[in-house]
């Protein structure tokens, strides 16, 4: 609870992963990749309760024995393009149904591990405190926009129009990215229908890049399991 309101931490865990097979359940350290939201998340005073939702009874097994709640997914939103803004819709009716009266949702990523409960707390605190409706972290962009191309029948042509690829780095605007880390909002303000969590009276809070691992496929898994024994 922060500012006398409660909040949910959800984290999303859908099954089928084409990158990487049953991706949130490969082992990142000491724990399977849910292990490390969850972790966190009951180890952050501010979190009222820390909800698993997902669509698979394997990754439901194991957040159970790590101490998280489950909600199943429906499976019309646990496939490949389906949003993670419809899922937060879809448990807070659930919740709001079973009595639920909190405000405030925190999203973790399992794909992105490497947080702790300050950078939740921090991003809580902005949210409350600067009269947001939503947060979220990012990093500093690992590829800038005005370097990225678009290559179409074999033939390259800049990304971005008019853009100059060889640009030197300390002349760019700096761009930045989201990395997953931790998201909080006010589900109740979230627009209808729309794809974003990110929304109203927004808030970035940018966190280093060298404390940050997206693990999409095998290799940002043997990335961030090097970056742990290190």
């Amino acid at each position: 609870m922060i500012a006398e309101k409660r909040v949910i931490a959800l984290i999303p865990a859908r099954g089928g992963s084409k990158s990487i097979h049953h991706k949130n359940l490969q082992i990142l350290g000491d724990r399977p990749l849910i292990g490390w939201p969850i972790s966190c998340a009951l180890e952050t005073s501010e979190l009222d309760r820390v909800i698993v939702s997902t669509d698979d009874p394997l990754i439901s097994k194991v957040a159970r024995e790590l101490e998280a709640e489950v909600y199943i997914r429906p499976e019309e939103l646990a496939s490949d393009t389906s949003l993670v803004a419809d899922t937060i819709r879809q448990l807070w009716k659930q919740l709001r149904s079973e009595g639920e009266t909190a405000e405030i949702v925190v999203l973790l990523e399992a794909t992105s591990p490497f947080r702790n409960p300050e950078l939740i707390r921090l991003c809580l605190n902005r949210l409350v405190n600067e009269n947001l409706d939503s947060i979220a972290t990012f990093h500093e962009a690992d590829l800038h926009p005005e370097r990225a191309w678009s290559i179409v029948e074999g033939v390259p042509s800049p990304f971005i129009s008019g853009a100059v690829p060889w640009t030197p780095r300390q002349l760019l605007r700096t761009a930045y990215q989201l990395n997953g880390a931790v998201y909080a909002l006010y589900p109740d303000r979230l627009p209808p229908s729309a794809p974003n969590i990110l929304f109203g009276r927004m808030g970035a809070q940018v966190v280093p890049a060298d404390t940050v691992v997206d693990i999409d496929t095998l290799k940002d898994l043997v990335i961030a399991n090097a970056i742990f024994k290190s």
